[in-house]
């Protein structure tokens, strides 16, 4: 018997999701896999995520042809080289009260004769694949994505650390200029509610200031700190600032007011707000650089190879074992898996008693600290 795999990736890209796409397919269809089972599975990737599975009309081929494609071996051969996705990705909710659509997406699982289906994304997206398990019984499994490394259960997700490396490159090559001309450099990265990029690329880039969404910030003390490294004969400065950093008392800044499917507005603009503050302040030249969608770009690192290999793996195991409603997770070292109601329920935000130094407005400089310290 023929079992199809629907794949799909939804929300934001980045890299590492080609490797993910390329791992379900080569481990659903690899022959020694048949021969150990006494099964031959098919992969049908979906086009633009949930939008493919809402618009595709299974009785028209040209539709057919528009909004799936069959994958195997020779297909995906390449992909897990490429950044973003091949399928391409779309920010679309079925279960948005304007469109309505979740019953919409069963009937065409059906229709195409989806055994299972497989969704690679964020919060969002994988929220959308809770509804469809939970309340509509379908057999789904979640792959976590997010460059924000924000889903709970899971110690990674897929475009982190890509992302991460590009913030230490692009604030690397900023220096040279800040540097040459004595400035004050704000740099703003992606994080609507978790402030590890901002952290993480901040300490790996020895940015002197890093702002994170789960602290506010008082500027009158950024200007202070920067201050005293001038004083201290230092010609320049570089500040990291997430997107979803707050000034104390105030809200998130946004681009506008318009919001996606799933109720969230486009955030940005506290980079260039706080550069301005900050020049008036201090009198330092000051410039921000807003790094947005370079992030997402790009090659994936090797690790996100890795990982994409690994939890692609680990979904087609899942979907053999038929243990769905579950997300593959990356735990303490190991590949596992969650449910996906786990994965969906918080968001995973920097501990900042663990991690964070207010006082600086920087990574801790304590490692050991007291919750870790062991006495044998």
């Amino acid at each position: 018997m023929v079992r199809r795999i629907g794949v799909l990736t939804g929300g934001g890209d980045c890299a590492g999701l080609n490797s993910a796409i390329k791992w379900v397919t080569k481990t659903a269809t690899d022959p020694n896999l048949a021969t150990h089972n006494g099964e031959q599975l098919e992969v049908w990737g979906i086009r633009e995520g949930w939008r493919g599975l809402i618009e595709i009309e299974p009785g028209d081929p040209d539709s057919v042809s528009r909004w799936v494609t069959q994958l195997d071996e020779l297909v995906v051969r390449t992909w897990d080289r490429q950044g973003g996705t091949v399928l391409g990705s779309s920010r679309t909710n079925p279960f948005n009260p304007k469109i309505d659509k979740g019953q919409k997406c069963v009937e065409n699982i059906k229709a195409m004769g989806l055994d299972a289906l497989v969704a690679i994304g964020g919060e969002d997206t994988l929220s959308v694949a809770y509804k469809l398990y939970h309340d509509l019984g379908q057999k789904v499994v979640g792959i976590p994505k997010t460059i924000d490394r924000d889903l709970n259960g899971t110690d990674y997700t897929l475009g982190y650390d890509t992302a991460l490396n590009v913030i230490t490159e692009e604030v690397d090559r900023l220096r040279t200029t800040a540097g040459s001309h004595n400035r004050l450099f704000v740099v703003e990265v992606m994080g609507r509610h978790a402030g590890w990029l901002a952290l993480e690329g901040g300490q790996a880039s020895g940015a002197h200031v890093i702002l994170i969404p789960e602290y506010e910030f008082e500027v009158d003390k950024v200007a202070s700190l920067l201050e005293k490294r001038r004083q201290a004969g230092v010609r320049y400065d570089i500040v990291v600032v997430s997107e979803g950093a707050k000034i104390k008392g105030q809200d998130e800044v946004y681009l506008s007011d318009k919001v996606d499917s799933f109720g969230h507005k486009v955030l940005g603009g506290i980079g260039e707000n706080l550069a301005k503050r900050l020049e008036e302040l201090t009198g330092f030249e000051t410039r921000h650089v807003v790094l947005s969608h370079i992030q997402r770009g790009g090659n994936p690192s090797a690790r996100d190879r890795l990982m994409g290999r690994y939890f692609g793996i680990a979904a087609v195991d899942l979907i053999l074992e038929e243990d769905f409603g579950r997300m593959v997770a990356y735990r303490e070292g190991h590949i596992t898996s969650v449910s996906l109601k786990q994965a969906i329920e918080r968001l995973a935000l920097v501990d900042v008693d663990k991690f964070y130094d207010p006082s600086r407005y920087n990574g801790r400089r304590s490692s050991l600290l007291p919750w870790s310290r062991r006495d044998d």
